[in-house]
């Protein structure tokens, strides 16, 4: 059984930033990211490097 993922408000306010259509694809994203490498809460900072992190392997596939 999987521990319930904490969001600060702050990281949560970001995903405002991602548009409505993909943001629930985006947050299971991060999620499973922040849970591989044990990260509790998502801060601002895990945040952005996940999304560093996708969007390496999305140019990658470009």
């Amino acid at each position: 059984m999987s521990e319930k993922i904490v969001w600060t408000s702050e990281a949560e306010a970001k995903l405002k930033d991602i548009p409505f259509f993909v943001r629930p694809f985006a947050r299971k994203k991060i999620e499973k990211y922040a849970q591989d490498n044990n990260f509790s809460p998502i801060t601002v900072d895990v945040y952005d490097q996940a999304k560093k992190m996708f969007n390496k392997k999305y140019d990658q596939m470009n």
